[in-house]
């Protein structure tokens, strides 16, 4: 649900703030359900470290705009920590060593 939510507030964000396509891969939360962890894919941009980082400045925002969407689901909403997701980054550069 988390993930779906985060992704939802991504995909209006992403185009007007961002200016890149940002994709939720994962989110762990912990037992206590106080932290969400969330992994971020970033598409179409420059400097990936530095829309991260415009990213964890604006967690407020995010964590409260998601605070209105799963009010009613949940009954703590978790503080939000956010990571990127360098997997596909891996793969493409995985791809390239065995293409040679």
């Amino acid at each position: 649900m988390l993930q779906r939510e985060l992704a939802n507030i991504f995909l209006v964000d992403s185009r007007n703030i961002y200016k890149c396509m940002i994709t939720v891969t994962k989110v762990t939360i912990t037992s206590d359900l106080s932290i969400a962890r969330a992994y971020l894919s970033i598409y179409n941009a420059q400097d990936k470290e530095v829309i991260i980082s415009l990213i964890k400045e604006n967690t407020k925002d995010i964590r409260y705009r998601l605070g209105q969407q799963i009010r009613n689901q949940l009954r703590v909403v978790p503080t939000l920590e956010f990571f990127l997701d360098d997997t596909l980054d891996y793969l493409e550069h995985i791809d390239e060593l065995l293409k040679k």
